[in-house]
């Protein structure tokens, strides 16, 4: 019986420098110093949950399940929010946010109950374990992000987080309503 051929190895993405110039080909109005920004924060942002989706998996949960975690640390102690709350600060629907309290609830990272003073409202409070593995993931993820930005100076460090902070407040003034994820987008 003949071999079967391997199917061709997929292509690697192309460098930034392929892809502005792609880019230029097709859309001769293109800003290439806009597009090399905007394409490298694109690709950066998307490696980088990919590492940290690497970390929390080591640590037994989903980098869904951190932004819960994340959540609660700063809403303050005693680490408290409602489910209504921990949805809008996610960007996600009542439900969406539902299945993930109930999951993280029977993982122990959570606890859900009624609020005493109010017996409609339910309490979402973050455990000891549920604090332990955020801290954990806090643990690896400043050892990562060291590594990341470990050739930049002191002085670069401060400059590119006063840039992004700059570039952050534009896209947060133009769009307002998209903290968590778009409603709109369907």
């Amino acid at each position: 019986m003949p071999d079967t051929p391997e199917p061709a190895p997929t292509p690697a993405e192309p460098s930034l420098e392929e892809q502005i110039a792609a880019y230029r080909r097709e859309f001769r109005d293109l800003d290439p110093q806009v597009e090399q920004v905007v394409s490298a924060l694109q690709r950066l942002n998307r490696r980088m949950n990919v590492a940290y989706g690497r970390q929390t998996a080591t640590l037994g949960i989903s980098n869904a399940e951190w932004e819960v975690l994340k959540a609660l640390v700063l809403a303050g102690a005693p680490y408290r929010l409602g489910p209504g709350e921990l949805a809008k600060r996610l960007g996600l629907t009542p439900a969406a946010m539902t299945h993930r309290i109930d999951r993280m609830a029977s993982e122990g990272l959570v606890t859900r109950e009624r609020d005493e003073h109010n017996r409609v409202r339910v309490i979402v409070e973050l455990t000891h374990e549920g604090r332990e593995k955020w801290l954990e993931a806090m643990r690896m993820a400043s050892v990562f992000e060291e590594e990341l930005l470990q050739d930049l100076s002191p002085q670069e460090r401060g400059m590119l987080g006063q840039v992004l902070t700059r570039v952050l407040r534009r896209v947060e003034e133009a769009q307002p309503d998209a903290g968590g994820r778009l409603n709109d987008l369907g």
